[in-house]
C-alpha cells in the first residue's frame, strides 16, 4: 500500500514538450512511473517521448484513462493549466511550477473546493513519491528506498535531507509528499496525514514545517486528536527576522506570529518530538561530495577551521561550566544538540520515532527497507 500514487497510477504530463516538462517526464519514467500521455496546446496527434500528445486535458483523460496529472507549466499560464485539469476531473494534480500569482491561487483554490473531485499537491513543490512504483515530481528518486516510514514536508531540499538520514539508517519510505511552499497550496498537512494514518504500509511519520502561517499548529492539534503513528517533526528558520520572506513565498513571520519557537512549542505540547536545529549527517552526504570536488582544498580548509572553532568552544565552555560545578551529565545533555556527527534524525531508528510519548512504546518496533511491500 501507499499515499496517492502506486504502481497502477497513470499519468498525464501538462507541459510535457517543454525544456523543464520533457526533462522531468524522462526522470519520471526511469523512476518507474507510467507517463500515458503529454498536454500541450497546439501540439496533438504528435508524440514526444514516445508518448502521445494532446491538445487538451479531458481528451487526454478519455483516450489514456489518466488519474494523475503532472504541471510543468510556466507561472503566468499554470492557473489555466490547473482549472483545466480540476474542469477534467482529474484525481490528482501536481503542480510543481514556482510563483504562480496570488489572485490566480485563489481562482484555483475557489474550483478545487466547488469540485470536491480534484486533490492538488503544490503549487511550488517537489512533488510525490512512492519508492520504486511511481514518482510525479522533480525530487532524485536515487535517495528514496521503500519502506515504512512517511514523509511530509513544506520544504523540497529539507525533504531530500531527511530522506538521505533516513536511508542512511535503514529506514525506507512509503510515501513522501511536498506540499508546496507558498501561501495558498491545495493540500495542508490536515489533509495529508489522515491518508498517513490510514495506510497500512506506513509506520511512522516525518513532519518537516517552516516558519509562516499556521499549518503546523493545525497540524500538532490533528496529530494529538487523531493520529495513533508516531510523528517527529523538524521547523526551519529559527533565525529568521519577522517580515523578511525567507526562501518560500509563505515563510515568513508576520505580525510577530508563525515563528519556530511557537510551532515548536505547539507541536510539543502535541506530545510531538520537535527540533528546530538541523545537525549535521554522520556521514556526509552526496551533495556535500560534490562540493568538495568543485571547490577543492578551499571547502575542506573551511570545514577544518570551523570545526576547529566548535571544538575550542566546545573546550571553553566545558572548562567554565566545571568551574561552576556543574554535573558532567547535565552538561552533555545541554550540549547534546551541538555534537558533531548527528543528523536531523538523531538517535536509534526505533528511539527515533518512539520518543513522542507513553501511548507509543508498546507498539512494535519499525520494519526495515522493504519489508511488508
Amino acid at each position: 500500500m501507499s499515499v496517492l500514487v502506486d504502481a497502477g497510477t497513470r499519468l498525464l504530463v501538462q507541459g510535457m514538450t517543454g525544456s523543464e516538462g520533457s526533462f522531468h517526464t524522462e526522470q519520471m519514467v526511469a523512476a518507474g512511473t507510467r507517463v500515458v500521455a503529454g498536454v500541450t496546446p497546439g501540439k496533438g496527434g504528435t508524440t514526444h517521448l514516445g508518448v502521445p500528445v494532446f491538445d487538451t486535458v479531458r481528451q487526454a483523460v478519455s483516450v489514456t484513462g489518466a488519474n494523475a496529472s503532472a504541471i510543468f507549466v510556466p507561472p503566468a499560464f499554470a492557473a489555466d493549466a490547473l482549472l483545466e485539469s480540476i474542469e477534467a476531473e482529474v484525481p490528482l494534480v501536481v503542480c510543481i511550477t514556482e510563483g504562480i500569482p496570488v489572485l490566480d491561487m485563489l481562482r484555483v483554490k475557489n474550483a478545487l473546493i466547488a469540485s470536491g473531485r480534484t486533490r492538488l499537491i503544490g503549487p511550488n513543490c517537489p512533488g510525490i513519491i512512492t519508492p520504486e512504483r511511481c514518482k510525479i515530481g522533480i525530487m532524485p528518486a536515487s535517495i528514496h528506498r521503500p519502506g515504512t516510514v512517511g514523509v511530509i514536508s513544506r520544504s523540497g531540499t529539507l525533504t531530500y535531507e531527511a530522506v538521505d538520514q533516513l536511508t542512511r539508517r535503514g529506514l525506507g519510505q512509503s510515501t513522501c509528499i511536498g506540499i508546496g511552499g507558498d501561501p495558498i497550496i491545495g493540500s495542508p498537512f490536515t489533509s495529508l496525514l489522515p491518508l498517513y494514518e490510514a495506510d497500512p504500509q506506513t509506520e511512522a511519520v516525518v513532519l518537516i514545517g517552516e516558519i509562516g502561517g499556521s499549518a503546523e499548529e493545525e497540524a500538532a492539534h490533528y496529530i494529538e486528536q487523531h493520529m495513533t503513528k508516531p510523528v517527529v517533526a523538524f521547523i526551519a528558520g529559527a533565525t529568521a527576522p519577522p517580515g523578511r520572506r525567507m526562501g518560500h513565498a509563505g515563510a515568513i513571520i508576520s505580525g510577530g506570529k508563525g515563528t519556530a519557537p511557537e510551532k515548536k512549542a505547539a507541536l510539543r505540547a502535541a506530545g510531538i518530538h520537535a527540533s528546530i536545529r538541523p545537525r549535521r549527517s554522520a556521514r556526509p552526504s552526496r551533495a556535500s561530495s560534490v562540493g568538495e570536488r568543485d571547490h577543492g582544498q578551499r571547502t575542506d580548509s573551511r570545514d577544518h577551521q570551523a570545526r576547529r572553532r566548535s571544538q575550542e568552544r566546545h573546550r571553553r565552555d566545558h572548562s567554565h561550566n566545571r568551574s561552576r560545578g556543574s554535573d558532567s551529565r547535565g552538561h552533555q545533555a545541554h550540549h547534546a544538540d551541538a555534537a558533531p556527527g548527528r543528523g536531523l534524525l538523531r538517535g536509534s531508528p526505533r528511539a527515533l520515532f518512539l520518543r513522542r510519548s507513553d501511548r507509543f512504546h508498546e507498539r512494535r518496533p519499525l520494519r526495515r527497507d522493504g519489508a511488508g511491500r
